[in-house]
């Protein structure tokens, strides 16, 4: 039924787009201290879309190939997924966050979960849109077990493998953020470290589905997962809370020092830090920017912080110097 199949392919590409556009929506959100550039959370979800499927795609095919060469097909068909999928998509969509490591954009660990999940979720986007299509044909050929087999597609590809990206590539990201301003030491440890806990993840999710789907292990390792992933991308949640809880009380430690120094009123710092209670009128004097009032203090509070920790990168005491004169700026305007 060629007009079946037609509209399932065009609800394909709404059920792969508008959900994981959404979920980076809401954690650009969540970073409620300092959003990041939406141009550059954009790129990285393009990234993870576009860069980071091109080379899995050839990189899983020319593995699967070599192996069923090597060991016939059937056991590359079960070890594609489990061994070479995590080794190649993990590093694969990574790529992209060195680049934004390097720039002033990457501060801490929020940063690195927020971008992190960017890039893991726009690889989701592409890879679920390839699937549903592919489950779409079916209905030529059988509308109602076509049909059938599309919306648990879309379902279990959408609440289980986007999150399973998205969790995996934030957990990198946030060892890059966390590593972002320490010494050599921990970055040998943490970064790797976060590259082969993504990599577990992605292995243990999808050597479940294979055991379970494939027959050659116990039935209930299906619905396993069905309960062990959730529970990975709600400690990873968790631990991004945690992190925004640090950033908050290491912004508002900041500036209640730069208070002191009479750079800002104290009585604004619990303000500047509360999105909630910033986001009211009446604390700010009339005559002062508000918005960048707010942008510039949080800034502000973020330079410190990393002047503390690399006081040999000098770039950071000049943002501290540029910032302060901005704010002073703008207060003289009340």
């Amino acid at each position: 039924m060629p007009a079946l199949h037609f509209l399932l392919a065009l609800l394909s590409v709404a059920c792969a787009i508008i959900p994981l556009l959404g979920l980076v929506t809401a954690l650009w959100w969540l970073d409620r201290h300092e959003r990041e550039p939406v141009w550059v959370l954009g790129l990285t979800f393009l990234w993870g879309a576009f860069g980071a499927t091109l080379i899995s795609l050839l990189l899983n095919s020319g593995a699967s190939l070599a192996l069923a060469a090597a060991f016939g097909a059937e056991l590359a068909g079960r070890w594609t997924p489990v061994v070479v999928a995590p080794l190649v998509e993990e590093p694969a969509k990574a790529l992209i966050l060195p680049l934004i490591w390097m720039s002033r954009h990457f501060d801490n660990t929020v940063d690195g979960f927020v971008y992190g999940a960017a890039t893991g979720l726009g690889f989701a986007m592409t890879e679920n849109l390839l699937y549903f299509w592919q489950v779409a044909s079916l209905a030529s050929y059988d509308p109602m077990q076509g049909l059938m087999a599309w919306g648990q597609t879309v379902l279990m590809r959408t609440c289980y493998s986007a999150v399973l990206h998205a969790s995996a590539s934030a957990v990198l990201g946030a060892g890059l953020g966390f590593s972002r301003f320490r010494g050599t030491p921990v970055r040998l440890l943490v970064i790797p470290s976060g590259l082969l806990v993504a990599m577990a993840m992605h292995a243990a999710f999808n050597g479940l589905v294979t055991m379970g789907g494939a027959g050659i292990g116990p039935s209930w390792t299906w619905n396993l997962n069905l309960v062990l992933m959730p529970l990975e991308a709600l400690g990873v949640f968790l631990v991004f809370q945690v992190a925004l809880l640090a950033e908050r009380r290491s912004i508002s430690r900041e500036l209640r020092q730069e208070a002191e120094r009479g750079t800002l009123p104290l009585a604004h710092v619990p303000i500047l830090v509360s999105p909630l209670r910033r986001s009211g009128r009446a604390w700010c004097p009339p005559m002062v920017d508000r918005t960048a009032y707010v942008r510039t203090s949080i800034t502000l509070g973020l330079r410190l912080r990393q002047a503390r920790m690399r006081p040999q990168e000098a770039f950071h005491d000049e943002d501290v110097d540029r910032l302060r004169l901005e704010l002073r700026s703008l207060l003289r305007r009340a």
